[in-house]
């Protein structure tokens, strides 16, 4: 665990989140800036700065599958994009926006433009998204 890192300290339950998934290794919860309904983050509870310095690629990547395809069922999502971008939060993240229809995102999401959800909603999409490991 790094002192500094906001994700440190989510993982250590130090810093609530709205739990998509979580084991003893990986936490997904959703983005508070999210980019589009049911933004979510999943991440390696011991800090490592870049995903591709995750020793356990599979699991990771199988952990970021399962939610995916959770999203495209119960939210229902046209379709999942899985993007590791890393600047803002130092800390390894793969980031899952599910895509609606006419959601207004053309392309790949702009990562500026953010959407705003009540306390309540976020409650209720991370319900509805929610997995047991």
């Amino acid at each position: 665990m790094v002192e500094n890192c906001i994700f440190c300290k989510i993982a250590k339950g130090e810093i609530p989140c709205n739990k998509i998934y979580e084991d003893n290794e990986y936490l997904a919860f959703l983005d508070i800036n999210p980019v589009n309904k049911g933004h979510t983050l999943v991440i390696p509870k011991k800090h490592f700065r870049w995903v591709y310095d995750v020793p356990e690629q599979g699991k990771y990547w199988t952990i970021a599958q399962k939610i995916s395809q959770e999203m495209v069922k119960k939210i229902p999502a046209m379709f999942v994009h899985a993007v590791t971008w890393g600047e803002e939060v130092h800390h390894a993240h793969i980031h899952l926006i599910p895509r609606y229809e006419d959601d207004g995102i053309i392309g790949f999401p702009d990562f500026k433009n953010k959407k705003t959800f009540s306390q309540e909603e976020m409650k209720e999409i991370a319900e509805q998204i929610g997995m047991k490991k």
